[in-house]
């Protein structure tokens, strides 16, 4: 195959055929309850070094809860996939635990720039869609993916993707390398103990995500029967034999939404966001990592009953009234 042009980016290399031989000795599909705390399942999975993934963003139906404990054990050196995300991926960064950021969408601030200059962290530029398809590609365990998009890009320069002739046409076309990473953090709306999960509405990659890395980390709002599981299985979005470790986490998404269970918490969102346009994360960290031992903590000492019930009540709201 021919290459055309190719991308001078520092990319992470994955092999197709030791991915598939870790997950047949390391994934058995034996049903095992797999429930722990944010805290065991951080410990025993997240490593210095990984290369994490996550789905959605702080503020839609992401992992909070899981990533504040990823900063709370001051996780190192980790390589992230940052497609669609805002603020999870400039805390990661200023807290010091991720050194290396793929880009899909990674929001806006003076944290990115002062982080380059003061060579603390690397940043590879994607897109959004280049980023999912790389996952898609890790997760049919094969080494790359074509596109028809990026190639014409700034950004392809900064990648690791290569522009080649389609053997077929002759044409042009891109193509995207694979991803596996060593970890993901997705939140759910519902899983039983052995991480069969559900998620209802607008995903972006948690399948993807799911499928294509060596360890998983479900967080979930509801801890549902596997009984109930069976009964529908057509609700069922990631399957148990690929999931590590379920941490039931109500409000697991706060200060973001979780559709059809709650809405975001203005109030949480606007202090989040200010932080990354100021590009000043001391005071945010301190308050809402350090200084709370867990996301149960978090919820009982700095948002409170009341709060909780009103974002419960505006999605009821909001599903009431089909917006």
């Amino acid at each position: 195959m021919l290459i055309r042009e190719e991308g001078k980016g520092e990319y992470f290399k994955v092999d197709p055929d030791g991915f598939r031989a870790f997950v047949r000795e390391n994934k058995p599909r034996a049903t095992v309850s797999k429930l722990m705390s944010e805290r065991e399942a951080v410990e025993k999975f997240v490593r210095d070094g990984d290369y994490l993934a996550y789905d959605c963003n702080y503020f839609q139906r992401g992992p909070s809860s899981l990533m504040r404990e990823v900063i709370r054990q001051r996780k190192k050196r980790l390589w992230v996939c940052g497609k669609f995300t805002y603020v999870a991926c400039a805390l990661l960064v200023e807290a010091g635990c991720a050194d290396r950021v793929d880009i899909g969408f990674i929001g806006f601030g003076p944290w990115i720039s002062r982080a380059v200059r003061e060579g603390r962290c690397k940043f590879f530029e994607y897109s959004n869609a280049i980023m999912t398809l790389r996952l898609k590609a890790g997760a049919m365990g094969v080494p790359f993916l074509p596109a028809r998009s990026f190639g014409a890009t700034s950004g392809f320069e900064y990648s690791g993707c290569k522009l080649v002739t389609d053997p077929y046409t002759d044409q042009p076309i891109l193509l995207v390398p694979a991803l596996n990473p060593d970890v993901s953090l997705i939140h759910v709306h519902q899983a039983d103990e052995y991480g069969n999960a559900r998620v209802f509405g607008t995903g972006i990659a948690h399948q993807e995500c799911a499928l294509a890395s060596k360890r998983v980390i479900l967080s979930t709002e509801e801890i549902i029967s596997t009984d109930e599981i069976r009964r529908d299985p057509g609700r069922n979005s990631i399957p148990h034999f690929v999931v590590d470790a379920v941490v039931h986490a109500p409000f697991g998404a706060y200060p973001g939404t979780v559709q059809g269970y709650y809405a975001s918490d203005p109030e949480g969102i606007i202090e989040a966001m200010g932080a990354m346009f100021r590009g000043d994360f001391r005071d945010y960290l301190q308050k809402h990592v350090y200084s709370i031992g867990s996301h149960a903590e978090c919820l009982e000492k700095l948002v409170g009953a009341q709060k909780l019930a009103d974002v419960r009540r505006r999605e009821t709201i909001r599903e009431g009234y089909g917006i």
